[in-house]
């Protein structure tokens, strides 16, 4: 067997700086997606209870009461304001930047292709 490799080679400072740089925004990536995470979780359990809430207010809807419809009023307004935040957890300017840039750059290809031909016509 042939014995293990020298592992006393020395490392570049930048690779190690920038190693670390790399290990920092990992780490800075899942604490954000587990705060995300926590509050998808909590809104989902929410909207849960909301639309437990919702449904036994229909059942007595049928009293009429002003109250129910004031509480069934704000249970609806809750569950659209969780539902807008689960989306926006869902989308997100960095999820949407990459294919923005591409329509940018393929578009601005596409008007560069066509005046191109039109000049080519003109000059013809």
């Amino acid at each position: 067997m042939q014995p293990p490799p020298n592992r006393d080679v020395p490392i570049p400072r930048e690779d190690i700086a920038e190693f670390e740089r790399l290990l920092a925004d990992v780490e800075q990536a899942l604490v954000e997606l587990k705060q995300r995470y926590a509050q998808v979780k909590h809104d989902k359990k929410r909207q849960a209870e909301l639309q437990k809430n919702l449904n036994q207010v229909k059942q007595v809807r049928n009293k009429k009461l002003p109250q129910m419809k004031v509480e069934l009023q704000q249970i609806k307004e809750q569950l659209e304001a969780i539902e807008l935040n689960l989306e926006s957890q869902l989308f997100s300017w960095g999820s949407l930047k990459e294919p923005f840039w591409q329509a940018v750059r393929f578009g601005g290809l596409g008007i560069v292709v066509g005046w191109t031909k039109v000049l080519c016509w003109i000059i013809w």
